[in-house]
């Protein structure tokens, strides 16, 4: 690399680490509310990041940084108050910035990637060999990680420099060790480290208990993918990007449901209000709420009888719904519980109350959705969630006159894969490339298991050729993994193929265009990306 190269990603590096300040800000909002303390430092930081960004040329980050700022200023001149419509703007400016750099075909974008944390990840696994393994792959993904063969050598380790996270095992150094050892360390730290879990056997109550006690955020068994790993670090670190939480308020009353969004608002919730319920499902389709706040008593209908509207939709059965009303009668908040709803709050209500209850069950809603939806052995999404976010992707882009591509991607061989080196083999193939993918692509791109060792991938606001270039790179990328083996490592290829949104597309014509695309790619050599073109 050229030494005008060197200062440039140099230059670049500053710009992201400024970038990355801004998001943390934003991040905070999750768990607190909007004051002035909390906009003045967004302000603060999003100015300093737009004097980095003009002053090395980083034109994107600058007009992100622009966008924040005017944002910031509609909400002064809204008194200093958050709407649904100012925190869905910021929620999607942050959201750019998270992953800004990933659509251009310049080799330097690489530079404009959110950075690694500054600070290791430390791995204490009792196979020393587990954890070098653990090591290397977070270290390919962008993620410096060291690991420790003995208790003197963390300890040694804590002592010179606390880490981003620590993932320990259970039985590291001892049986049951690794648990007292986090405990000691954590009760010696002014401010918690995030503490990960790991067992490579089934463990009981008590363990999980003691794993709790200790501090662990999250508890692993069996095997760690680093998939996983890598997702739950960013999390628990803060690095992920955080998605405001949507809620959907069907009141008759206008000023009851104007108090309810703008007490949600300021927490930072993104909500719609509805004051006709006859309007319900449409916006369910539309909006896609995390939660539901229903009326108990409407003149159209009684908030029981739309909640049993709302479970008849099989894809809205395990969407939370809370009725909010007066109704102080204990024996009819109950026979309304059992309507489809899942709680009862009683007006006046606290807006503290409110918002916790409604952080609370948005969450589990989320979690319990993460994982209906999403594929065991890889985490992305499955086959049939995959189609569905490719029909929601489909109806944004006609209805914003945005494009959107859609991808189809096959390992090559990997029947062969299977046959010469096991399935255990094969599965880590599949895991390789899922978390290649996931890093690779931006959030705002839905990536899914289609099934066996072939994947889907929605990238909206994206043209074909753009998507082309873009999985090409990570063609040419995946190629150069190399997978140890006991006569010679094994590398993998993939073919794929890409198709575009038209005007008279529906969701079963773009999935047969990517895959004859992907059948050409593989018929025309393998190891290759294949734009779909109709036959003339």
């Amino acid at each position: 690399m050229s030494d005008q190269e060197e200062l440039k990603q140099h230059f670049a590096q500053r710009v992201i680490h400024q970038a990355r300040e801004v998001l943390e800000v934003w991040q905070q909002l999750q768990r607190g509310e909007w004051n002035d303390n909390y906009r003045n430092a967004l302000a603060d930081a999003t100015l300093r990041l737009r004097r980095f960004a003009e002053r090395f040329g980083q034109t994107e980050h600058s007009e992100l940084a622009l966008g924040i700022e005017d944002c910031l200023g509609d909400i002064e001149d809204n008194r200093g108050r958050l709407s649904s419509t100012s925190i869905a703007t910021l929620s999607q400016l942050v959201y750019r910035l998270a992953r800004t750099g990933l659509r251009h075909s310049d080799t330097q974008s690489q530079a404009v990637y959110v950075p690694p944390l500054s600070k290791p990840v430390y791995i204490a696994l009792q196979d020393h060999q587990r954890a070098e393994h653990v090591v290397r792959q977070l270290e390919f993904f962008s993620m410096t990680a060291q690991a420790f063969a003995s208790d003197a050598a963390f300890r040694a380790a804590m002592h010179e420099r606390h880490p981003a996270a620590i993932v320990m095992d259970v039985d590291f150094n001892g049986p049951g060790e690794g648990l007292k050892l986090a405990e000691r360390i954590q009760q010696s730290l002014d401010e918690k480290l995030p503490l990960i879990f790991f067992s490579h056997a089934d463990t009981d109550t008590p363990t999980r208990l003691a794993a709790v006690r200790a501090g662990g955020l999250e508890f692993f068994t069996g095997s760690l993918d680093a998939s996983s790993l890598l997702e739950k670090i960013e999390i628990f670190t803060r690095t992920a990007h955080y998605e405001p939480f949507r809620v959907l308020i069907v009141d008759d009353s206008r000023a009851q449901a104007t108090h309810t969004e703008r007490v949600l608002n300021n927490a930072g919730i993104i909500t719609q209000t509805l004051i006709e319920p006859i309007q319900t499902i449409a916006a369910l389709a539309e909006f896609q709420p995390d939660l539901i706040i229903l009326d108990m008593y409407m003149p159209v209908c009684m908030g029981t009888e739309l909640a049993k509207v709302i479970r008849q939709h099989e894809r809205y059965v395990s969407v939370p719904i809370i009725y909010l009303s007066a109704e102080d009668d204990l024996d009819k908040q109950l026979d309304a519980m059992n309507e489809g709803g899942d709680d009862f709050l009683t007006k006046p209500i606290k807006p503290s109350h409110l918002i916790a209850t409604v952080r609370t069950r948005a969450a589990r809603a989320r979690s319990l959705k993460a994982r209906i939806v999403r594929d065991s052995l890889t985490g992305l999404y499955n086959h049939t969630h995959s189609l569905q976010l490719l029909e929601d992707a489909s109806f944004r882009a006609r209805r914003d006159g945005q494009p959107l591509s859609f991808a189809m991607i096959d390992i090559d061989h990997f029947k062969k894969v299977n046959d010469t080196y096991g399935h255990p083999m094969g599965d880590r193939v599949i895991k390789s490339l899922a978390l290649f993918l996931k890093q690779r692509l931006r959030k705002t791109d839905h990536i899914g298991r289609y099934g066996g060792e072939e994947f889907a991938v929605v990238l909206p606001d994206t043209r074909a050729e753009d998507a082309c270039k873009v999985l090409d790179e990570i063609r040419r990328r995946f190629a150069e993994i190399r997978y140890p083996a006991k006569q010679e490592d094994l590398t993998c290829t993939f073919s794929c193929g890409i198709t575009e949104l038209t005007a008279d597309s529906d969701i079963k014509l773009l999935t047969q265009q990517a895959d004859e695309a992907l059948y050409r790619a593989k018929h025309g050599g393998r190891n290759r990306v294949e734009r779909f073109q109709p036959v003339t």
